[in-house]
């Protein structure tokens, strides 16, 4: 059984992947003796992951830390220098690539910050976008205006804002949408598969017909990685 290990910008995530599901797992009740070896990502540093790790390494458990490469099979990055990419965005690439293959695909995953990512049914990485976050872009100008506040009963939505918070905060919903919709234009007006993740990827794939949320999707896209990487 493998552990896949993602370390975010606010979060380190755990999952099992056996034969190819998913099933996320408590880091503080991993069952060490049934796994035959671990794949990670990381943005950043991470002091419980040094402690996995190394826990890992006392019971012989291979390690394989997942990194953006030029191309993967018939995956191609879009960008020049292609290190530079978000290792996020290359798992959910990989994801889509393989879940999803040969379509033109618009993959959106939502955390701190929201990236967009066009891919087409080739397997070309076209490039994409990296906004603000729903609540980032909502505190950032609680923060520098001095009118504009926000409340904790407010939700978001794509309707007229009637009063300051739900202009706030559906205002940066709709400022999403809209991105996403630019993507799609890209793609010379092909109708895309759209593929939702993150932690407003479930509301944000209600505003579209026919869009998939896949809340696994950077796991199962570190367990792709493995697999092809070991081709």
């Amino acid at each position: 059984m493998r552990l896949l290990i993602d370390v975010g910008n606010t979060a380190l995530k755990a999952a099992y992947s056996n034969e190819r599901n998913i099933t996320s797992c408590n880091v503080n009740t991993l069952v060490w003796q049934q796994v035959t070896e671990v794949v990670y990502a990381c943005v950043g540093k991470s002091e419980l992951l040094d402690t996995l790790l190394a826990q890992a390494a006392t019971l012989n458990i291979p390690c394989y830390e997942a990194a953006v490469s030029k191309q993967l099979e018939n995956l191609h990055c879009a960008y020049e220098h292609y290190q530079n990419l978000g290792i996020d965005r290359w798992l959910a690439l990989i994801a889509v690539y393989t879940l999803w293959p040969k379509q033109d695909c618009i993959i959106v995953d939502t955390g701190t910050a929201t990236t967009i990512d066009v891919l087409d049914a080739g397997g070309q990485h076209l490039g994409g976008w990296i906004i603000p976050g729903l609540d980032l872009m909502t505190r950032s100008l609680t923060q520098n205006t001095q009118r504009v506040f926000d409340d904790e009963t407010t939700s978001f939505s794509s309707e007229l804002g009637i009063n300051t918070p739900n202009g706030l905060k559906n205002g940066a919903l709709v400022a999403t949408i809209g991105a996403v919709e630019q993507a799609k234009l890209h793609l010379n007006n092909k109708k895309p598969k759209l593929i939702f993740a993150g932690g407003y990827g479930e509301l944000l794939q209600t505003q579209f017909s026919e869009a998939i949320f896949a809340p696994q999707l950077v796991m199962h896209g570190l367990s792709y990685w493995r697999e092809l990487y070991k081709k």
